[in-house]
């Protein structure tokens, strides 16, 4: 192999990698429309100039078979092969087709920042039970644990005695002495 070239097992060894996300059931043999988009979307095949999601799409569509929805590890070659050209324009065939295997080799699916995390800051600042006026002040006791029931209505105090009445509680013992 000359300097620079990198063999076809490492690039089958990224389309297996690429093969089998985000899907259980996959083997690693072949490969459906969405990962290979993926492929070249995180290994920087389709550049948005010279190849397009069309492009990827276009040449998915031509080297699958005409019933299946899938391709294999050679039909992948055909339609890196295609694309090739397309993305190192100037080059020869085989000259391009090394440099596109050299964008792929080593590359696994990329999870990161494809669902954003909610900042903590935020929800911490939102549910800090310190910071709560008004009514809302009135439904968590000072450690910051819900009062419950009593935190959200107000509860008649039928004990028979006038809110504010300092002797409450106190009748028994009156009645007892007398």
């Amino acid at each position: 192999m000359a300097e620079g070239s990198v063999s076809v097992a490492q690039v089958e060894s990224s389309f297996q990698k690429f093969a089998v996300h985000g899907d259980t059931k996959a083997t690693g043999k072949e490969m459906n429309g969405k990962n290979f988009s993926k492929l070249c979307k995180d290994c920087r095949i389709n550049d948005g100039k010279n190849v397009t999601t069309t492009d990827v799409d276009i040449v998915f569509s031509k080297v699958k078979a005409k019933t299946a929805r899938v391709i294999t590890f050679e039909q992948f070659n055909q339609a890196l092969t295609e694309l090739a050209p397309k993305r190192f324009k100037g080059k020869s065939k085989e000259e391009a087709l090394q440099q596109l295997y050299g964008l792929i080799v080593g590359k696994e699916p990329a999870n990161v920042g494809v669902t954003k995390v909610a900042k903590a800051a935020a929800v911490d600042r939102l549910t800090d039970t310190s910071k709560y006026t008004g009514s809302h002040k009135e439904r968590f006791d000072d450690s910051g644990k819900g009062k419950g029931k009593g935190g959200r209505e107000d509860i008649p105090d039928t004990s028979g005695y006038v809110t504010a009445y300092k002797g409450s509680g106190t009748y028994d013992d009156k009645v007892k002495d007398a």
